[in-house]
């Protein structure tokens, strides 16, 4: 889930190049497109993370031009409130302001809340993960280490992490070795987490890399949930910076695999009609008690110019115990 952009206009691409530059335009014609569906968040709200406390859902995202972390509010996840202000105000220092990506949220077993986070590692330059806790949803985060959580140079970096409590009540974390930044492959990994969530107690496992034509150099945006008797494995691959970003999932029957990829990409551009231009960045939510409908699936893609990547909210069903998404009619 880089936050690189691909910008229409060499003013949109100035506008936020302190965000990590921009990137290619995608390869579709905005005016040779089907009509855009409508965002949930239409404006530059990426890589989107959403968590349920008591009847609100706070949906998390990569950094805007005046927050480390942005945020909204919503009570039926349709309509949407961006928030003001910003839930990580101050990076520890080993972290660089400008690239702090693809947050995750999630409650921490104290009653408190536990935000892991990318963001540029000033010693290497590299991206790596960090953890910091608030005792509120909308933080005030405080980082819980003067160093990253996780940050393997050898591999690339690390991006893109994902929070996951198995039935037992073991804390792992996914994240992606940040490979393609440096010709490399991409994996995605597994990592036991101590009872707190705040260290590692173990190495991680690799998951699965890059290995479908659709996949380009790159999967990333890991998040697992356990369906039935399976766990479910939701990931991005492809270049995020255009049409060929797509969303795919894998599957095993013990938690550290081996997994195994869906025949095709879950979601995709061609699959959604032209409709969501490179969806991706990916979260799973279930609805709260009294809210209708099962799970949704909740992602980025970009506007018809690529300037931004707006969020939207899609049901998520179930066919012999694949995930398929709908999209509204």
């Amino acid at each position: 889930m880089n936050l690189r952009r691909a910008g229409a206009t060499v003013l949109a691409c100035a506008a936020v190049a302190f965000l990590g530059g921009c990137g290619p335009a995608g390869s579709l014609d905005a005016a040779a497109t089907d009509v855009p569906a409508a965002f949930a968040i239409d404006q530059d709200f990426p890589d989107p993370d959403v968590l349920l406390v008591g009847d609100t859902y706070y949906a998390y995202a990569t950094n805007s031009l005046t927050a480390n972390v942005q945020f909204a509010t919503s009570t039926d996840l349709r309509s949407w409130e961006v928030q003001d202000g910003d839930v990580l105000p101050d990076l520890p220092d080993w972290a660089d302001t400008g690239r702090t990506w693809a947050p995750e949220v999630t409650s921490g077993p104290d009653g408190t809340f536990l935000l892991y986070f990318t963001a540029a590692d000033r010693a290497s330059g590299l991206q790596c993960i960090g953890v910091a806790s608030a005792a509120s949803a909308t933080g005030p985060f405080v980082a819980t280490s003067t160093l990253p959580l996780i940050c393997p140079t050898g591999e690339g970096g690390a991006i893109d992490a994902g929070a996951f409590v198995d039935a037992d009540g073991s804390r792992w974390l996914l994240w992606k070795n940040d490979g393609n930044c440096c010709s490399l492959d991409t994996w995605l990994q597994l990592s036991p987490l101590s009872p707190d969530g705040r260290t590692l107690t173990g190495e991680p496992t690799r998951l699965i890399k890059q290995s479908e034509d659709w996949h380009g150099t790159a999967v990333e945006a890991p998040i697992l949930i356990r369906h039935d008797d399976e766990y479910v494995l939701f990931y991005s691959a492809n270049s995020y910076a255009d049409d060929s970003y797509a969303m795919g999932f894998a599957t095993a029957p013990t938690l550290q695999g081996p997994y195994t990829n869906g025949a095709e990409p879950l979601f995709s551009t061609e699959s959604s009609g032209d409709r969501y231009l490179g969806p991706g960045g990916q979260d799973v939510v279930s609805p709260g008690p009294g809210q209708p409908g099962g799970d949704r699936i909740v992602v980025h893609s970009w506007d018809p110019a690529y300037v931004y990547r707006g969020m939207s909210v899609l049901q998520l069903d179930w066919v012999d115990g694949r995930p398929t998404v709908v999209p509204p009619a």
